[in-house]
């Protein structure tokens, strides 16, 4: 069985022959999402960069459930002085875990950490992940502008069964930069819009970029799954 959930933001989460995953589990303080901290569970956590709304809950949850933390090298390290179990991986490497595989890819973006004193950590650089279940291929393509790679990434590594996008402009690609990157450079089978809604600058409606794309869009509610095609 492969499932691929969306609970808000950037949270994606996986289920795969019964290992568990979470992407970005951004949770405390996400008035869109409609997960509880202490009812994730989950074998693994992966990270596409170091900002506060997308590790969020990560020490937590990976404390509760032992799980392994898979991030930027850089991250990971921070990660593993609060005690977590972590892999620190880069930019286009790539890694078998259990029963599925993970590799990093470019985003155009930032990255750093801030902590509960105000230190500002070094997150190393900003990632898109891409995820291979079975014979499912997932592109979480993380906080990223619109870059030329992107159609380079869909081709090298083949075509994604899903991909999520951000489009909630101000800090990543709005719509109309979401919509060419879609349509024109990733060319997924069905796209997730995320990253909008969450805060005031990042206020969108979905219904304006599923409206103007020629890839399938499937607008997700917190808790739903992906409809594989």
């Amino acid at each position: 069985m492969t499932q691929v959930t969306y609970h808000g933001h950037s949270i994606v989460q996986f289920e795969h022959d019964g290992v568990k995953g979470i992407f970005d589990p951004y949770i405390t303080g996400n008035e869109l999402t409609d997960l509880k901290v202490e009812d994730v569970k989950v074998d693994y956590i992966l990270l596409t960069h170091a900002h506060n709304d997308h590790v969020g809950d990560t020490v937590e949850i990976a404390k509760n459930n032992d799980a392994t933390v898979i991030a930027p090298v850089e991250l990971a390290g921070y990660l593993e002085t609060q005690g977590l179990n972590t892999v620190g991986m880069n930019i286009g490497g790539a890694k078998e875990y259990d029963n599925f595989k993970v590799k990093y890819v470019q985003a155009f973006h930032s990255s750093s950490f801030t902590d509960d004193d105000g230190n500002v950590h070094y997150g190393g650089m900003p990632t898109g992940i891409i995820l291979t279940l079975g014979d499912k291929k997932i592109y979480h393509v993380g906080d990223t502008a619109i870059f030329s790679d992107l159609k380079l990434i869909s081709e090298l590594n083949g075509e994604f069964d899903v991909a999520f996008v951000p489009i909630g402009d101000h800090f990543t690609m709005g719509i109309s930069d979401a919509i060419h990157a879609t349509d024109q450079l990733i060319q997924p089978r069905v796209v997730v819009p995320v990253h909008y809604n969450t805060f005031p600058p990042i206020k969108q409606d979905p219904e304006n970029f599923k409206q103007a794309l020629e890839t399938e869009c499937q607008i997700l509610k917190p808790g739903e799954a992906v409809d594989f095609k």
